[in-house]
């Protein structure tokens, strides 16, 4: 399934097809597909159930971002691409926001594959276009694909097994894969960005060649509902709503893409971004920190009712979040040390005096979903363990103990988390002389925590006053967005604090996160290194689940090894959306069961505008 970003964190579900039985020489063309069973939605659907077909359009959304801009180029790994810039591109398919793992036809309005999974063709709707008018054909898909793979590393490992995408139809692409039985592969590739050929290998308003290996600010050509208007190089991006979009009137896009204009604002501090909300220079503001939700918002139109605060439930997701220390680094290999730097982490206080007690610990790498392990492993977890550790050793406790991280629930228990921590350590080589905690040849533990912004950098002082008792020396490092994305690519960074989202439909994408040829890749999310032949096994045998009781299975069986292994020390999430937004807009009700649906099927609400007042 795809990959999703980290924190951030917009949701993608990459999905797996299950269909009606046939015969293997007859595949079938699908409107849909999905790994539950059988789509929600028949063909001929008019739209999806969550949607209000007769939202009005119009009006103005305005968004924030922090930091900066300089490339409108979707698919580079470098530069820092334009916020919103996906609203004006498409996919061969798109995802249903009330079920899980399944997906219908955007700029395809077909996929067909056989039983054993060894390819998939697609057939593009005839009415797809570009916003110049020119039809989207097979080749754009081709040269799309091949123009991922081409520069953007993590796509190319994520398509790894995808051989050959070939024109076979006047319509039709058939993508052709270098193993059978993995169920996911025909559907990851339906989640590929089509871009124009004609476009990309053309030339600019400048008179020069344009490159799709090069980052750029020359508004791009798509084919989505949104086109860029007008934009000020990293401080400004506007969008407006394609009044005869193509697709308009696909059953996935009625009651979606109302705005007629949205806006993305950048601010370079935190700070003067979450005052500007205040002062009403952007409309909606995602909120992050636990204290700015319980501390900031208490300002004259939050009383006055005219700017309102949602928690919304989050159920399409597992999480792991946490301090994630680099196992490249020497002295972060042995499991003993990681399992130290938890024992460490006061977490239950800094619960309470700073985060105003509104997180859960993280305790699965699928948190808090069914996916995630529990209990002892017994029945086809226990037997899936067994074959994984033929692969490779698997900690004995995965067997024995149920994971739990360490609790700090008062002082006394600190003490003794602290004392355990520093047994560890000795145990591990390292040992307490002067205060300092050294290894054999008298090298200090140091680490440098390694942060995007200042916003975190209450957390990790709290953090290094903790380890600073035990001896470590913990240096808080914050830089700009620009230099900790640089620095994360080429894995220049002792620890750091981030995560892996998670579907409910975990797949592929496992591979990125913690397979041993994603350790040594740059730019993978394999942030901690980790190089396990055991995971590698536990992760083929996600992949290649033959159904869902087996996906469930082999998802917890590789929970367990992961956390029982210490790649993380693990933290702590709110299992909702913060939204503070000015009442200007309105939603259908009730919201999809697995997203916010904001901002694709909200409206902006013209009575409720009025009496909130008009925007600045």
């Amino acid at each position: 399934m795809r990959q999703i970003p980290t924190l951030a964190l917009a949701l993608g579900l990459a999905l797996v097809a299950f269909g009606p039985s046939r015969a293997a020489d007859e595949p079938q063309w699908r409107h849909g597909t999905s790994l539950m069973g059988t789509p929600k939605y028949p063909p001929g659907f008019p739209h999806f159930d969550y949607v209000n077909p007769k939202a009005p359009k119009g009006g103005t959304l305005r968004m924030s971002e922090t930091g900066t801009f300089d490339s409108f180029n979707p698919i580079l790994p470098k530069g820092n691409v334009a916020g919103g810039i996906g609203m004006i591109h498409e996919q061969l398919m798109t995802s249903a926001h009330d079920e899980v793992s399944t997906e219908y036809g955007e700029i395809a309005e077909a996929l067909k594959y056989p039983n054993d999974f060894a390819w998939v063709t697609y057939r593009l709707n005839p009415k797809a276009r570009w916003h110049d008018g020119k039809t989207i054909t097979p080749e754009d898909v081709v040269w799309s694909f091949e123009m991922t793979k081409l520069h953007s590393p993590s796509q190319a490992f994520y398509y790894k097994h995808v051989t050959e995408a070939k024109i076979t139809g006047e319509r039709e692409v058939t993508f052709t894969f270098d193993e059978t039985g993995n169920r996911e592969l025909p559907h990851i590739v339906g989640q590929l960005t089509v871009l124009p050929k004609h476009w990309w290998t053309g030339t600019g308003a400048d008179g020069e060649p344009r490159s799709i290996g090069e980052t750029t600010l020359e508004p791009p050509l798509g084919s989505g509902p949104y086109r860029v208007k007008s934009f000020d190089a990293g401080r400004t991006v506007v969008y407006e709503r394609v009044k005869d979009h193509w697709g308009a009137d696909l059953p996935t896009r009625v009651g979606a893409d109302n705005f007629d204009e949205i806006r993305y604002e950048y601010f370079r501090d935190e700070t003067v971004e979450l005052e500007a909300f205040k002062g009403d220079a952007y409309d909606v503001r995602l909120e992050t920190t636990a204290k700015n939700w319980a501390t900031a918002y208490d300002f004259p139109a939050r009383k006055e009712g005219r700017v309102v605060l949602d928690s919304i439930p989050e159920k399409g997701r597992g999480i792991m979040v946490g301090f994630i220390p680099n196992l490249r680094r020497d002295r972060f290999k042995d499991r003993r040390v990681r399992l130290a730097l938890a024992y460490a982490l006061p977490f239950e206080d800094m619960n309470r005096t700073m985060f105003f007690g509104q997180y859960e610990r993280v305790t699965s790498y699928f948190y808090p979903t069914e996916l995630s392990a529990t209990g002892l492993p017994e029945g086809a977890e226990l037997a899936i363990l067994k074959e994984a550790e033929k692969a490779g050793p698997i900690p004995p406790e995965v067997h024995t103990t149920v994971f739990a991280p360490p609790v700090t629930a008062d002082a006394l228990a600190e003490r003794a988390n602290l004392k355990k921590a520093l047994d560890l350590f000795a145990a591990a080589g390292w040992v307490n002389k002067g205060g300092k905690l050294v290894d054999a040849k008298g090298e200090p533990f140091r680490i440098e925590f390694l942060m995007n912004g200042p916003n975190f950098e209450r957390v990790g002082v709290r953090y290094r006053e903790q380890l600073a008792k035990i001896g470590i020396d913990l240096t808080v490092r914050s830089v700009d967005s620009s230099q900790y994305v640089n620095r994360v690519r080429k894995r220049d960074y002792d620890m750091i604090y981030g995560g892996w989202a998670e579907s409910l439909s975990p797949g592929n994408e496992q591979f990125n996160y913690f397979g041993s040829d994603a350790a040594k890749r740059e730019a993978s999310q394999n942030h901690a290194g980790i190089e396990n032949p055991a995971v590698d096994a536990l992760i083929k045998r996600v992949v290649f689940a033959k159904d869902r009781a087996e996906l469930i299975a082999a998802t917890r069986a590789l929970d367990r090894v992961l956390l029982w292994n210490h790649y993380i020390v693990p933290g702590w999430t709110l299992a909702a959306t913060r939204m503070a937004r000015w009442d200007r807009f309105s939603h259908p009700e009730p919201l999809p069961a697995y997203s916010t649906g904001f901002p694709t099927i909200w409206w902006y609400d013209a009575a409720k505008a009025a009496m909130t007042g008009a925007a600045k």
